[in-house]
């Protein structure tokens, strides 16, 4: 039995009609045509689903769509504003971080999240950040250099 729920997406109400037991990650993709985040291992130890929650980094395959009512959600979408990628979304292509690209939607909102708590981390606070999710191109060592570039820059948002 489906029901009807509201999320805030990207700062856009949604009323969208669900089954209990579906993830957010899942209606963010198959209802919301939000493919931006990626579907990695569904098991929550990759992180290419990452995406911001009231502000945390958080696996939206390992969250009911259903417990984020109320929530703001914010996707790789959403980073977008007046038509100008975040500066992170940039800094990941100049960096050459972005490599095949399937994880980089995960690894900006997971980077996203850690500029937006902390004006100027360490690479140790990056890395620690950066943990939950994986990449299998790059080494981590663009993405970190990205990441620090920006917040150089005062990238934040």
């Amino acid at each position: 039995m489906k029901m009807q729920i509201q999320l805030d997406v990207n700062g856009l109400e949604h009323s969208v009609r669900i089954k209990p037991h579906w993830t957010l990650l899942d209606v963010l993709r198959d209802e919301l045509g939000l493919t931006g985040t990626k579907k990695g291992c569904d098991k929550g130890e990759c992180g290419a689903c990452t995406v911001i929650i009231n502000g945390e980094a958080v696996l939206s395959c390992l969250v009911l769509a259903i417990q984020c009512q109320g929530k703001k959600i914010l996707t790789i979408e959403g980073l977008v504003q007046n038509r100008k990628p975040d500066p992170l979304q940039d800094a990941f292509v100049n960096h050459g971080a972005i490599q095949c690209g399937f994880c980089t939607p995960g690894m900006i909102m997971a980077s996203r999240a850690i500029l937006n708590k902390t004006h100027h981390p360490s690479e140790e606070e990056i890395k620690r950040g950066l943990s939950g999710n994986l990449c299998r191109c790059t080494g981590y060592a663009k993405i970190i250099a990205a990441v620090q570039d920006v917040s150089a820059n005062k990238g934040r948002r």
